[in-house]
């Protein structure tokens, strides 16, 4: 796949993709200006490889499939298939729309029809993804398959029958942690016929959050294995690196890798489009600013529609999604008034039955325009548009082909286009194309020994069943199981017999208190002051920068404004209100080095990674108008958080800075700089955001006594994001110097150094000067 830049005649071929990308074009409007089409390249279309279904099918399930226009399977479906039927946990790890469900379906219905007393689990990260599955099984119509969804929107009754008869539940990680596990006493019989397990959208599954999945799933193999179950693991993935050791670290058993994909795919025209500068605007500390990637995205969403073209525009925000679509209405509303009732938006926390009618308006053709949040990304039946416009990447190259996969008919070409954010990384990736059209998926980045994840999940396993020897030599092999549980019996959390550690109490679980989504530091209630409705929770770790007073907050798509701040209580207050403006923390911070885990020496510059003590402040926020442009900055006084993580830092030495010409008094503002945007880089090498990670950097730290950079992990104990960045530290460095020195801007923007969350308001830096600094530590660890 070759990659051509912007002086290629776009519009000069005959795809569909191509033609649609020219009337992009036309439609900018930025005049005499450079052309905001970065690069443009063709993907071609790819035919699909059938193969004959398995013999062990039975007929019942293949003319249920055939019936349902399935009249062959592809080759990784067939792939996948084998291995789970022969008892071999398996992932498949293939592209958008190429049948992965199939994969797990075929197993799955051929040991029902087999064992009328067989079970299987169906997990997946969101309840509408599950139903949306439920669905399409439903549609098959094999008998006595008795599926059924089981999630926090089950009514009891419902889940009494589900205990009783349901053969296939379709349910989620946190109804299992919060519900099934720590009452599986009621759902033996469920649980002693358990065949199959399927964990769909596998990659979701990173981070902290995948640490805490990691370990449900071990608690979950653990409670099987009491009922004398050892069900075959099923995962699907969107393609990620290495997906057969990822899904091996998720479920703790040795998982083998479909990774060929065998399904047919049209031709794509894949545009990466950079905003203009708007010369009459200036953001903070006067640099400039670009056109909002929303705003952008509504004007292509209009043009597109006005082409016939069928449409879909992924934001990143529930209101960023609701303000596309209203952007692009008003402009059909000059243009083609007729067609301004065919845009609708798309997001979560709409009823089920308004996501259906718009998934289904939109799959026949009534809507040709949807701007949608990632809510259309995982799992739902929407394939096959002419178009999908990204506006800002969002996060992985992972995502970013789910997203993409939308896009294509069978026979005509299509055109996806990325619509870059004001941000390091996606300024860097529209102009080093290989780095997201040429390069492998990113990793998947998780960590189940984490002892801040382990410990509540350690005292969960014990509530369920007592723990013993055992169960730390097998499902909890290769976490540091038995310290963390020595702590808990010295915190009186846990007891300590001969045979074993045991939870205390008999009338309560630990589950209810453990959130699985967060950090691990307690949750916040957001309430409505005037009504007393809870909308919400934020993890008490993010509340001071997402719920601080002042701070906008997004419910359902309606916005409020938080009024006041309780972290001893676990309370924020907040109004309903509309401002057109949005806020952005500002906070300070300090890192401690605590234990230094490894250290290498490269000349003047020193690289390291160890266990941290990060003390941070939230000292102010930023109002900005939607434009991007400043408002106003408020000050905050909120009190200090400690937080115990993981870093990766470098050290230069005076003398080395002052022989590239980096005086001292250019040192912090060279450093800072080089920090922000090597944070803003990081995801593209670990799967993360810039908001999951943080920084400091000082003229002279303390402990090491030099100049000194840090990046950290923003979770307890750390969720791999640093030793992520340590072992790819050289290629992260070279993007980040890259990002940098290529940005139009003269002395920083938000595209290259500036950061949305700095605590000194983006001062001091020095761009210039942080392009010397990473010259000169790439130069040491290559030399």
């Amino acid at each position: 796949m070759s990659v051509t830049d912007a002086s290629r005649a776009v519009g000069a071929g005959t795809g569909r993709g191509d033609r649609l990308l020219a009337r992009v074009l036309a439609g900018s409007d930025v005049g005499d200006v450079v052309s905001p089409l970065r690069h443009s390249v063709q993907l071609p279309a790819r035919p699909g490889r059938p193969a004959a279904w398995p013999g062990w099918v039975p007929a019942v399930v293949v003319d249920a499939l055939r019936a349902h226009g399935i009249d062959r399977p592809w080759t990784h479906q067939v792939e996948g298939a084998e291995l789970a039927h022969a008892g071999r946990d398996v992932v498949v790890a293939t592209g958008t729309a190429s049948g992965k469900s199939l994969v797990y379906q075929l197993p799955v219905l051929t040991r029902f029809v087999a064992d009328r007393r067989a079970t299987a689990l169906y997990l997946s990260p969101t309840k509408a993804l599950a139903a949306d599955q439920l669905r399409a099984l439903e549609a098959l119509d094999v008998p006595d398959v008795r599926a059924t969804t089981v999630d926090g929107d089950t009514p009891a009754e419902e889940r009494d029958w589900a205990r009783r008869n349901a053969r296939w539940i379709y349910s989620n990680p946190d109804m299992l942690h919060r519900s099934i596990l720590p009452r599986h006493a009621s759902w033996a019989t469920f649980l002693r016929r358990l065949s199959y397990v399927v964990v769909d959208e596998c990659h979701t599954y990173r981070g902290v959050f995948g640490s805490h999945v990691a370990l449900l799933l071990r608690r979950l193999l653990r409670v099987a294995a009491r009922y004398g179950a050892r069900p075959t693991i099923v995962l699907a993935s969107a393609t990620v690196a290495d997906p057969g050791p990822f899904a091996t670290v998720l479920t703790g058993r040795d998982v083998a890798a479909v990774t060929d994909d065998g399904s047919p795919r049209s031709a794509r025209t894949v545009a990466l489009w950079e905003p203009p500068l708007l010369p009459e605007l200036s953001g903070e500390n006067a640099a400039p600013v670009r056109r909002a990637a929303g705003t952008e995205a509504a004007r292509m969403l209009a043009d597109l529609v006005v082409e016939g073209a069928r449409t879909l525009a992924f934001v990143r925000s529930r209101r960023g999604a609701e303000l596309t679509a209203m952007g692009a209405r008003r402009l059909l509303a000059e243009a083609a008034p007729e067609l301004v009732g065919r845009v609708e938006s798309y997001r979560s926390g709409y009823l089920p039955e308004e996501r259906r009618e718009l998934e289904a308006a939109l799959a026949g053709g009534r809507l040709l325009g949807v701007a949608s949040t990632n809510a259309l990304e995982l799992g739902m039946d929407i394939a096959g548009l002419d178009a999908v416009v990204v506006a800002g990447f969002p996060g992985t190259r992972a995502s970013f082909w789910q997203q993409a996969g939308r896009a294509g008919r069978a026979a005509e070409e299509a055109l996806v286009v990325l619509v870059a954010r004001d941000d390091p990384m996606d300024t860097y990736l529209v102009h080093h194309p290989d780095a997201l059209l040429g390069a492998p998926v990113e990793r998947c980045v998780l960590d189940p020994a984490n002892p801040y994840v382990l410990a509540p999940h350690l005292a969960c396993a014990a509530a369920e069943l007592p723990l013993t020897a055992a169960d730390l030599d097998g499902v909890f092999a290769g976490t540091p199981a038995e310290a963390v549980l020595d702590a808990l019996v010295d915190d009186g959390v846990l007891r300590r017999r001969p045979t074993g550690w045991f939870w205390p109490s008999a009338s309560e679980w630990p589950a209810s208190s453990v959130d699985i989504r967060g950090s691990g530091l307690g949750q916040i209630a957001l309430v409505e002051a005037g009504t007393g409705r809870m909308l919400g929770t934020v993890d008490a770790g993010s509340a001071p920068a997402t719920a601080h007073p002042g701070a906008v907050y997004l419910h359902r798509g309606e916005s409020y404004v938080v009024d006041s701040l309780d972290l001893d209580a676990g309370l924020a207050l907040v109004h309903p209100d509309n401002p057109d403006w949005r806020t952005d923390a500002r906070s300070t911070a300090d890192v401690e080095i605590v234990a230094e885990l490894c250290r290498s020496e490269h000349g003047p510059v020193g690289v390291s990674y160890g266990e941290t003590r990060v003390t941070t402040q939230v000292v102010g926020y930023q109002r900005r108008a939607l434009d991007g442009r400043v408002l106003e900055t408020v000050s905050l006084d909120m009190p200090e958080q400690t937080l115990d993580t993981r870093a990766v830092w470098y050290t230069i030495d005076d003398a080395a800075l002052a022989d590239a010409g980096i005086v001292p008094a250019r040192i912090p503002g060279a450093l800072h700089a080089a920090e922000h945007a090597a944070i803003g880089l990081l995801p593209l090498f670990a799967i993360c955001d810039r908001w999951d990670i943080g920084g400091m950097s000082t003229a002279l730290h303390p402990q090491t006594g030099l100049p000194t950079v840090f990046v950290h992990d923003g979770h307890p104990g750390g969720a791999g994001l640093a030793e992520r960045g340590h072992g790819v530290m050289q290629r992260w460095l070279a993007a980040t110097r890259a990002a940098i020195a290529e940005c139009e801007c003269r002395t920083g923007c938000p595209s290259c150094v500036q950061s949305p969350k700095c605590g000194n308001g983006n001062n001091p830096l020095d761009k210039a000067g942080a392009v010397v600094v990473l010259d000169l530590v790439l130069g040491a660890l290559r030399g």
